[in-house]
């Protein structure tokens, strides 16, 4: 059973979530404002947590980025707007996926549950730690380094690198990055893994493209260049 976390102000739309996520099997814990969602989500420790973008007072952007600065848990946000800006903003907040209201029961079970595994596949990846003399990967206690330095990813972001570095020098398509790091069976479109993929370099402090060793191949997708391998060839 998992521990979920539903923020949500309007008590209609919360207890129809309760109800439905208790019936797949949730554990789910209520918070009707972002104030009270941020110190479930520091007490409680939800395995993943769902949230609506029009809370009053403290807003879900404004709780996404707090959350984000303590935690790696999955969030999942609610959204009554489609608008494509909600979406690309959300992305780069650090949100793992997104659903627009209305939604189907079936759709949210499908993202909910895909959600889950994704953040438990990430502890069964093999245990080889991987180390280029700038990257180190420990797959085992799930920690990234750069030059000695710890990092804090996102369940996401830590496959989608263990995804490239596991395939060096190879370029991988944003669908194949999907199928790898996501396992998203819903179709979401490739432009999360460019969202991603920016969020990653940042964190890593590989903001230069030109420098990274994620490199972005256009027309094609990404790839990741061990940086010992190009310092040898100058």
């Amino acid at each position: 059973m998992s521990r979920l976390l539903v923020v949500e102000d309007d008590p209609d739309i919360a207890l129809a979530l309760r109800l439905l996520l208790t019936r797949a099997g949730h554990q789910v814990a209520h918070a009707k404002d972002g104030r009270a969602g941020l110190r479930d989500a520091y007490t409680e420790r939800p395995e993943l947590v769902i949230l609506d973008i029009g809370l009053p007072g403290m807003d879900g952007w404004q709780v996404l980025e707090r959350l984000r600065d303590v935690s790696d848990v999955p969030v999942l946000l609610l959204t009554a707007h489609g608008q494509e800006s909600d979406k690309v903003r959300g992305l780069r907040g650090g949100a793992d996926d997104y659903l627009t209201k209305p939604f189907t029961n079936a759709e949210l079970v499908a993202r909910v549950e895909a959600l889950l595994r994704r953040a438990a596949g990430a502890a069964s990846w093999a245990d080889e730690v991987y180390d280029d003399g700038v990257l180190r990967i420990d797959p085992a206690a799930r920690r990234t380094y750069v030059d000695g330095e710890e990092v804090r990813l996102t369940p996401t972001e830590f496959r989608l690198l263990n995804v490239l570095v596991r395939h060096v020098g190879a370029v991988l398509s944003p669908n194949q990055l999907l199928a790898q790091a996501w396992d998203d069976p819903t179709g979401i479109g490739p432009e999360r893994v460019k969202f991603a993929v920016l969020r990653l370099r940042r964190k890593l402090g590989w903001t230069d493209p030109d420098a990274s060793p994620i490199e972005s191949v256009r027309g094609f997708g990404y790839r990741y260049r061990r940086p010992a391998m190009d310092r040898a060839a100058e």
